[in-house]
């Protein structure tokens, strides 16, 4: 049920977009134990309107930064978190070739009560 949204800088090609998602969506299978079928991203490129600080704590970001902010129900431990941060930079290394530098994740929880999937209806509470 995660939403994904990644924000990443314009002029990529869609084998990178599709890496970005299917990096983040195995992570999410892998750490999460999300189903593999329970995809929901909204990619986004920006020509401009990607601010951050090169140098916050320490971490030397390039023009390549991509941030991802996932919503999800609440109930994950710290160590699944940690594992599908981890998890995300190591696919998002390998493709489509992102430094772990240049990868920010945001995780935003919520309740079952909080998701419609359509019809509306809060599906996971009926």
């Amino acid at each position: 049920m995660p939403l994904v949204r990644i924000s990443h800088r314009a002029g990529v090609t869609d084998a990178y977009r599709r890496a970005l998602s299917d990096g983040v969506q195995e992570a999410l299978a892998t750490a999460m134990k999300v189903p593999a079928d329970d995809r929901f991203h909204i990619l986004t490129e920006h020509a401009t309107g990607l601010i951050f600080d090169s140098h916050y704590l320490g971490i030397e970001r390039t023009p390549e930064w991509v941030a991802i902010q996932i919503t999800l129900r609440k109930g994950r431990t710290v160590e699944m978190k940690q594992a599908l941060y981890r998890r995300i930079v190591e696919n998002l290394a390998k493709d489509p070739g992102l430094r772990s530098e240049d990868v920010m994740i945001s995780l935003m929880e919520n309740d079952l009560a909080d998701w419609s999937f359509g019809k509306g209806e809060a599906q996971y509470v009926r």
